[in-house]
């Protein structure tokens, strides 16, 4: 397993926090600093990039759902782009889908969030 590593970017009103190696329980520190760097600069958009992730379990999950509960709190968009067509499967399961907006790349996201 690749541990997660999250950084995170601002482009127009919205924060991209690229994601890199497998969302489990070990990765929710990583994700936390990064969502909490992300808002920040209070973006209108959090744009999660999961082009680099190779894994998510059930821990990973979980803790998207907890970004997606801050997000929700404070007004936020969650967005998302570079899911595979496993993890949109997952994310269309789980439900997650009804919740958070996917994109096919990064350009369509941040048009949507101008």
């Amino acid at each position: 397993m690749a541990t997660l590593e999250a950084t995170v970017r601002h482009q127009n009103n919205a924060a991209v926090i690229d994601l890199k190696g497998d969302i489990d329980g070990a990765g929710e520190d990583a994700l936390q600093k990064a969502y909490t760097e992300a808002m920040m600069q209070k973006p209108s958009a959090v744009l999660l990039n999961f082009r680099d992730v190779g894994y998510i379990n059930s821990k990973g999950i979980a803790l998207i759902v907890m970004l997606l509960a801050q997000a929700r709190k404070s007004g936020t968009r969650l967005l998302t782009t570079g899911l595979s067509p496993h993890y949109v499967e997952i994310f269309n399961i789980t439900r997650l889908s009804d919740f958070m907006k996917f994109y096919p790349d990064e350009q369509a996201a941040l048009e949507g969030v101008m």
